[in-house]
């Protein structure tokens, strides 16, 4: 064991035979390292520890199993905190007699009923926010425990006069009581009960009705009926926050706190009593938690005059829980709304210019894990901007996400690697992140933590992903074992944020360099992409058919796929995402064009099915979503098999690009020689001669024309030597869609090659296709316009236009690309 603090080490005593006296390290020591073991260690560590006085299970799983398993240690137990259901079952299973406080949540009447009927000398309850508890429980509690002197409710549904009077009628040593978030208690039937029922209790001294309907009257009725109280806190009431009178409610020396008030003067200015102050403090804390979860309207201007500057004044109180409340509401209030996870840059800013980064990571290296959890998240949430990231990066806090990143307790370690998941996004951070070993903790992380730990995995992975985003830690992501890290994670957790995350993780890992790319095929990780094709959540397959697609960008990628089952699913993936978000359509259009890039590949998906879909994909309005899907139809036209299919499904892109794959078919074969594309005969079916195959797709090419042929306006336009002629006979002559596409010189030289042709179908469809290429409203238009003027297409275009013996469809084309290719010789010389 090294100690860091030589102070510690010297209060280390050594026994006369030379061993370490373990019982003589200060607590502090102990405690932290005891929190590096699960409570199931720890009740195994019965030599160590016999007897706990303080539980805390909210961070870990906690069922009967496990209560039965750490009754033995909970003789002594006094104060137990717990979340969940399943948690407030098991804790009746302690077997702690002698139970002084508790404090947890999503209790039923039943469940909190049997906990006060075994636990009668409890001092102090608090339960909430929790709508499953009703008046019966309330009773209960009066009844059972008499010796109650604190009772704090939030969220219960109703809070009824009978209950109230039990309190008053069997809990005489009751001082402390609120009734938070109760938003059923009528104020003024409340105001009349406690009027006439809490004057027989001498010692309440502090109330609070904070976010009820209480009215004006009911207050000045509680505040002029009750001698022994002193304080009413009444934050967030709408009804009384709207009564113009309330600042006019005479308080008899007594104090009344709401958001009509400044509340940051209360403990400077008022005079109170510790136990005043304490109460004060902690009401205040939960209160203001509550209001930032709730998230009500038009309370921006109080977070930024007051509730940050009350949040950061609470995290320097004594009292640990809070201290807690206070991070946690910290961590709520700084997003800009409810439902929108976007920090708003002037909470930040006030966080950060009033010295919060400091208090929180203080408090993040707290012994007390509920607190550093809270601490953390905080810390986590302001690191989502970027001012703030800088701050909380010079203050040392990457250090101490890696550091609680592996702590056992569940809720710190998801806040310190969500801390480190916003960190990473900045590039500012990677380095720092990387020399801290950060990469190293998070693939240990996903390895150590079950599947259903899904925050801390989810946490871990996006961390990872954007790490992986830089092509340096992308090497040692895969180094680490990243790879193999993510893969598993994919398969073993269902969870859709950490699919999400993980296969994102494996797109960026496999988007560097070839030297990633084994990596991606390394350890299972293509079939989980490929599995992942089907999962439920359109987000999971979205983020899968990109990774898939960044992989098919390689021949050897391409294949592994293929192999792995890729063509089958991407195909049954596009065939279900004929409604799905642009974002998906994109992706696996993306992946299918990435595929058809191999021969084989091409083959298997038309004959998968996956010709249909990429055509409905090329009508899509989103520019990328039919870019690439016209271009993977362009890659499929090559393949016989699959050029017929394109004409009968398709529409006019795809018929396009189908006709461009014929005319190069037909062309090819009437020169004795096969199209550079890479089709041969053998591909033809055996049924249907070579012949017969060129006169069929001359006749789809010619019928495709004709489509965009106006007779009239073209005879008009042939003997006019007017623009508007031409221009009336072009109105439908252009396809929008075609400028996305990029021919290569040895395409251009076809086309005007094929304008010599003998062919009068293919010689107006080479028109055809040289008018869409040089369209001046098309992305590669002046580059075509440059291939064209450098292989000499003027004087053959001139040829055919001229020509009497060619069809209107040759003479108009060729006129139009005439005209198309004046306009970017213009263009140019004025540029230069």
């Amino acid at each position: 064991m090294v100690f860091k603090n030589h102070s510690v080490w010297r209060k280390v005593a050594m026994k006369d035979n030379g061993f370490v006296d373990w019982t003589s390290l200060p607590d502090d020591a102990m405690i932290q390292l005891f929190s590096l073991l699960n409570y199931h260690d720890r009740a195994n560590l019965s030599a160590t520890c016999k007897a706990w006085r303080i539980v805390d299970l909210r961070g870990y799983k906690f069922n009967i199993t496990m209560a039965v398993s750490l009754s033995p240690r909970c003789v002594n137990l006094q104060q137990v905190r717990f979340r969940g259901a399943e948690s407030a079952d098991a804790i009746n299973h302690l077997n702690a007699m002698n139970l002084r406080d508790i404090s947890g949540d999503s209790i039923t009447d039943d469940t909190l009923t049997m906990l006060v009927s075994r636990h009668k000398d409890l001092r102090c309850i608090q339960v909430g926010p929790d709508d499953k508890v009703t008046s019966g429980s309330i009773k209960a509690i009066a009844f059972y425990c008499t010796k109650l002197k604190q009772l704090r409710l939030s969220g219960i549904k109703d809070v009824l006069a009978d209950s109230i009077n039990a309190l008053a009628n069997y809990c005489p040593n009751l001082v402390d009581i609120g009734f938070i978030d109760c938003l059923n208690v009528d104020g003024v039937a409340l105001g009349h009960v406690l009027s006439v029922r809490f004057l027989s209790l001498p010692e309440l001294i502090g109330l609070d009705v904070s976010r009820t309907d209480i009215s004006s009257t009911a207050v000045l009725m509680l505040l002029s009926s009750s001698r022994s109280l002193k304080v009413l806190w009444a934050l967030n009431c709408p009804v009384l926050e709207q009564d113009i009178t309330v600042n006019t409610v005479k308080t008899e020396g007594k104090l009344l706190l709401g958001l009509f008030s400044d509340i940051r003067n209360v403990f400077s200015d008022w005079g109170c009593s510790n136990e005043i102050m304490t109460w004060l403090k902690w009401i205040l804390s939960h209160t203001l938690l509550r209001i930032a979860k709730s998230s009500p309207q038009n309370l921006d201007y109080f977070w930024l005059k007051q509730g940050v500057a009350l949040f950061l004044s609470l995290l320097q109180c004594s009292q640990e829980d809070v201290q807690e409340m206070a991070a946690s509401g910290l961590a709520t209030c700084i997003f800009a709304n409810e439902g929108n996870a976007i920090i708003d840059p002037g909470k930040a800013e006030a966080v950060v210019k009033n010295g919060g980064v400091p208090l929180l990571l203080d408090l993040a290296k707290s012994w007390q894990e509920g607190i550093q959890s809270a601490a953390t998240k905080a810390i986590s949430n302001l690191s989502a901007d970027p001012n703030a990231a800088k701050t909380v990066s010079d203050e040392g806090g990457i250090g101490i996400f890696i550091e609680l990143a592996r702590s056992k307790n569940r809720q710190v370690s998801e806040a310190a690697t969500g801390g480190l998941w916003n960190l990473s996004v900045g590039e500012e951070h990677k380095a720092a992140i990387t020399e801290a070993g950060g990469i190293r903790t998070l693939v240990d992380i996903i390895s150590e933590w079950s599947s259903d730990a899904d925050g801390v995995l989810e946490c871990s992975a996006g961390a990872l992903a954007n790490l992986a985003a830089n092509k340096k830690y992308s090497t040692e992501i895969a180094i680490a074992g990243g790879v193999q890290s993510l893969a598993t994670l994919i398969n073993n957790c269902k969870f859709r944020g950490v699919q999400e995350q993980a296969t994102r993780g494996l797109v960026n890992l496999a988007a560097h360099s070839v030297r990633n790319g084994p990596n991606a095929r390394e350890a299972g990780a293509l079939e989980a992409l490929i599995q992942l094709t089907c999962s439920p959540h359109d987000g999971v397959r979205q983020v899968a058919a990109g990774a898939l697609w960044h992989l098919s960008l390689t021949n050897v990628n391409r294949e592994a796929i293929a192999a792995a089952g890729g063509v089958e699913a991407l195909v049954t993936l596009a065939q279900s995402s004929l409604n799905a978000s642009q974002c998906l359509q994109g992706m696996v259009a993306g992946a299918l064009w990435g595929l058809s890039m191999s021969k084989a590949n091409s083959i298997a998906i038309g004959r998968e099915g996956g010709i249909p879909p990429l055509i409905v994909f090329a009508h899509s309005d989103s520019h990328d979503v039919h870019e690439v899907a016209a271009g993977a139809l362009w890659n499929l036209a090559f393949d016989h098999s699959n050029v017929f299919q394109i004409v009968e499904e398709g529409g006019i892109p795809a018929s396009f690009m189908a006709a461009l794959a014929l005319a190069y078919i037909c062309y090819g074969s009437g020169n004795n020689e096969l199209a550079p594309t890479g089709t041969s005969s053998e591909n033809t079916s055996k049924s249907v001669s070579l012949d017969e195959a060129r006169t069929t797709a001359l006749k789809h090419i010619e019928a495709f024309i004709l489509t965009f042929s106006d007779p009239q306006a073209f005879a008009a336009a042939v003997v006019s030597s007017s623009r508007a002629a031409l221009d009336q006979a072009i109105e439908r002559a252009y396809i929008l869609e075609t400028g996305l596409l990029r021919c290569s010189e040895a395409e251009i030289g076809r086309f005007i090659a094929m304008l010599q042709s003998s062919s009068s179908i293919l010689k107006a469809f080479a028109a055809f296709s040289l008018l869409q290429f040089t369209d001046p409203q098309g992305r590669n238009a002046v580059y075509h316009a440059s291939l064209m003027l450098d292989a000499g297409a003027v004087k053959v275009l001139r040829a055919a236009a001229a020509s009497a013996n060619e069809p209107v469809e040759v003479k108009i084309f060729a006129k139009i690309v005439l005209r198309n290719l004046e306009y970017h010789q213009q263009e140019t010389l004025y540029l230069v």
